[in-house]
């Protein structure tokens, strides 16, 4: 189950909440809260598979950037040797060659800093994300957990001043 989805359904069964007259608090039903938080305790590991995905495909994209680097440098190799078997335009192949490799290097380190860059900023995202929920939940722990105890002490109250009343 998606994450943001929970997320709207916690916001939800808050907006649900009866208010707790004269207070900022509200009363919450403490079965529908507790299953929305273990759904979102099963969806967590669901996106930190997601991040193993995209690490997985980034380390895909390095291996394939490496395997054509080194294609592009055997290509180059044979044909600076082919190159160089002719007398007249040998000097020309070791520079091209040459530049061929430079170039080749340089191509595969872009693509490297570019799947790096991608990586950092998707598990960057999935941090921030994750971290943002996290804090929902205990925020929204901590608020029915005082809130309870708010109940639990008027309640208190009542019971030992019935003549109050």
């Amino acid at each position: 189950m998606d994450i943001m989805h929970l997320v709207d359904r916690l916001e939800e069964l808050f907006n649900e909440s009866r208010l707790i007259p004269l207070t900022h608090n509200v009363i919450v039903d403490e079965d529908r809260m507790l299953e929305i938080i273990d759904q979102m305790r099963i969806s967590i590991p669901e996106e930190v598979k997601k991040a193993q995905q995209v690490l997985a495909q980034r380390d895909r994209v390095l291996a394939q950037s490496q395997e054509e680097g080194n294609r592009t440098i055997a290509l180059s190799k044979k044909k600076a040797e082919e190159l160089v078997a002719r007398d007249a335009i040998v000097e020309a192949a070791q520079v091209r060659a040459e530049q061929i490799l430079v170039q080749a290097r340089a191509d595969t380190e872009v693509i490297r800093r570019d799947a790096d860059d991608y990586i950092i900023e998707t598990l960057g995202s999935l941090e921030a994300e994750l971290t943002r929920l996290i804090d929902q939940a205990r925020n929204g722990i901590a608020k029915l957990t005082a809130e309870k105890e708010l109940l639990l002490q008027v309640q208190g109250d009542v019971s030992e001043n019935p003549e109050e009343e």
